[in-house]
């Protein structure tokens, strides 16, 4: 399912327009963006908890001269861990 699929779902369970629906997904992604630039993790109980992490520099090969080394720079990454109710969920047959 991609954004549109979610946008039209989302409108017909919950009788809103997918105007609507899409406004609050956009809010959704920008302000969980804007808390993990700022460093805060972001928790939906039983659905999830985003938070970024710091990648440390490491070294690394340069995939076009496989003999030279190279230094891969710090990075910030999202990371994803999930919640119970959405691992329960996934586990049920």
């Amino acid at each position: 399912m991609n954004k549109a699929g979610l946008i039209e779902k989302i409108s017909e369970e919950a009788s809103l327009t997918k105007k609507q629906v899409e406004d609050v997904i956009e809010n959704l992604i920008a302000t969980i963006i804007g808390e993990l630039k700022a460093g805060r993790k972001v928790n939906l109980v039983g659905f999830g908890t985003f938070e970024a992490r710091t990648r440390h520099t490491r070294g690394g090969v340069n995939p076009q001269r496989p003999n030279e080394r190279i230094q891969i720079p710090e990075v910030k990454v999202a990371k994803f861990k999930t919640g119970k109710t959405l691992k329960d969920a996934l586990k049920e047959k």
